[in-house]
């Protein structure tokens, strides 16, 4: 055997040890959720639960390996967060399929552009993830600050009144919920009077609530997530803004289970936006009776987001043949996305699953006629005019004519 021929059998086989050492690896998918603060309830063990279940679904392997899922509790911290994702992706995880609340987002999107690896989330608001810092193989799944603001913005702008005052998150979740319901509210003649700041995990909200109050807007924003909203609420139902009265409270990001926390008789009224609803439809309440069993809790928006994007990334798996990011990803863009939590989703070139959003109103005790009754269906908002459209993003990925 010549050198050369020497050579190219020596490589060939090494390529062919790699590929059965590749084959026998497990493909490893990792969630960095909140699991003991500020986003426990609407993020945590809820959105492991769902992304468990789109495992199990998919027979609990993709292309004869097994699946194995990690996950870490980044406790609201976005350089634990960030360190853990480095961690991972160095140590052979495929994808993260989570890292919710936007600081820790924002954290773990920059060390998944380093290292050109999947990145996928639904708890974070920010829309920078897939406007500026934007990446090939970064995608955004069930909501963003724009999709909220399009939906329930506008209609509590339409229903409430035009003045508006914001008690906001002082951090990049709450000011791009600002920013972008500010700009819904001005397309039909509504506008901001005031804003009060409060920092990530309050414990007192009595001074932004009498604020709002003295400022005499028709309406009372809520710029703010997990239990800092629930606790901003139940302050304002104590200092006086009630569901009857004159002043409204609208929540731009208010999950399911914040309502389960509120209770109805302190949250009814209000409105809200999701993409999902456990009760919309025969398939929405078998798949939410699964995860009831497991749980004790109905999915929210966030933690379906989650099984919708690990079952759409294993299917992309399937098709492309491969877990290589790049290759992954162009399948992610090219399939439809069709599950219990969208239909006919689309994973555009700046990463944003667009699809329809609901707009929902709280029911009364009265009006709640079984457990986790809560929402009644206002209406829906169709995908492109809930999401900026692409051609206004400012995502480098979208080419410009």
């Amino acid at each position: 055997m010549s050198f050369r021929h020497h050579c190219a059998a020596a490589a060939a086989a090494l390529l062919c040890t790699a590929a059965q050492a590749q084959g026998s690896q497990p493909v490893r998918i990792g969630l960095i959720v909140d699991q003991s603060s500020v986003y426990s309830a609407v993020t945590g063990k809820g959105s492991i639960t769902g992304a468990q279940m789109a495992i199990e679904e998919h027979g609990g392997k993709v292309l004869g390996r097994t699946i194995e899922l990690l996950n870490f509790d980044h406790q609201s911290k976005a350089d634990s967060a960030a360190s853990k994702a480095r961690e991972w992706y160095d140590n052979g995880v495929d994808a993260i399929h989570e890292a919710s609340g936007s600081a820790a987002a924002l954290a773990v999107l920059n060390v998944a552009k380093e290292k050109n690896k999947v990145l996928v989330m639904s708890g974070p608001a920010s829309d920078r993830i897939t406007g500026d810092m934007c990446a090939p193989t970064v995608a955004h799944w069930a909501y963003n600050s724009h999709a909220l603001a399009n939906t329930v913005g506008k209609a509590a702008a339409e229903r409430f009144g035009k003045n508006w005052f914001f008690i906001a998150a002082d951090y990049s979740g709450g000011q791009d919920v600002v920013k972008a319901t500010t700009q819904a509210i001005a397309t039909v003649g509504g506008k901001v009077i005031g804003e009060a700041k409060h920092p990530l995990n309050a414990s007192d909200f009595s001074s932004a609530v009498v604020q709002a109050q003295s400022s005499k807007a028709d309406v009372v924003g809520l710029a703010n997530f997990g239990n800092d909203l629930v606790n901003s609420i139940k302050a304002a139902r104590e200092f006086g803004i009630k569901p009857d009265g004159k002043q409204k409270l609208a929540s731009l990001l208010m999950y399911l289970t914040d309502v389960h926390s509120l209770g109805l008789k302190t949250a009814q009224g209000m409105l809200l936006s999701e993409a999902f609803y456990w009760d919309m439809n025969d398939e929405t309440r078998a798949f939410a009776k699964k995860f009831f069993s497991r749980m004790n809790a109905m999915p929210n928006m966030s933690q379906m987001g989650v099984y919708s994007s690990v079952k759409h990334y294993l299917k992309a798996i399937e098709a492309a043949g491969t877990t290589d990011a790049g290759a992954v990803m162009a399948k992610m863009r090219e399939l439809p996305v069709n599950d219990t939590f969208v239909k006919n989703g689309k994973l555009r070139t700046d990463g944003m699953m667009v699809h329809d959003m609901y707009l929902f109103q709280v029911k009364t005790p009265a009006e709640s006629k079984y457990p986790w009754d809560y929402y009644k269906v206002m209406g829906s908002v169709p995908a492109d005019k809930a999401f900026v459209p692409l051609g206004e993003s400012t995502c480098s990925l979208v080419k410009r004519n």
